[in-house]
């Protein structure tokens, strides 16, 4: 039987994530330590809302992040995985095929080594996704909704990590 391309599952992008909260000196190492990581700039993420209890207001920057899109995503997700021993749970899965796994120290990273300047930090990794005929969805013109029949869903993004990078999906 011959297999439709449209329903080829493909990485859209690989997301990391630190958050700093108020802590500025956090700040600056996260953003060290995710360049060091992928040899790529992170971005500052800055607050929109005023929250009094956490002490936080407009503009103020409390964490940073990173996105790796095609080759680079397909080749830094090996090494992800690699810190975690290739071993999702079925709960990190979502329904619409994302995947969220975090990191809890960086030098489980295979190829990374220690930096005193940065100490001991983990990050967040969320892996997005999607078949081609998903840019209906975000294009200026004609904007659309995906069909059902095309989403991805939670077993497929399961069966599509299982085959293509070998992690074990352990069931809650």
């Amino acid at each position: 039987m011959k297999m439709n391309k449209m329903k080829n599952i493909r990485i859209e992008k690989v997301t990391l994530n630190i958050g700093a909260g108020k802590d500025q000196a956090r700040l600056e190492k996260g953003l060290v330590l995710l360049n060091a990581v992928t040899n790529a700039t992170p971005i500052k993420t800055i607050t929109s809302k005023r929250i009094q209890e956490w002490g936080l207001r407009p503009g103020l920057p409390i964490g940073c992040k990173l996105t790796l899109r095609k080759d680079r995503a397909i080749k830094m997700l090996p090494r992800l995985l690699g810190a975690i021993d290739n071993k999702l749970r079925e709960k990190q899965f979502d329904n619409n095929g994302n995947i969220a796994f975090g990191i809890h120290e960086y030098i489980e990273i295979p190829g990374v080594k220690y930096d005193p300047k940065i100490g001991i930090m983990g990050f967040e990794v969320c892996v997005t996704l999607e078949r081609p005929g998903y840019r209906i969805k975000r294009r200026r013109f004609m904007t659309r909704r995906i069909p059902a029949r095309h989403r991805i869903s939670k077993q497929e993004a399961i069966d599509f990590m299982a085959s293509n990078f070998s992690t074990k999906v352990e069931a809650e």
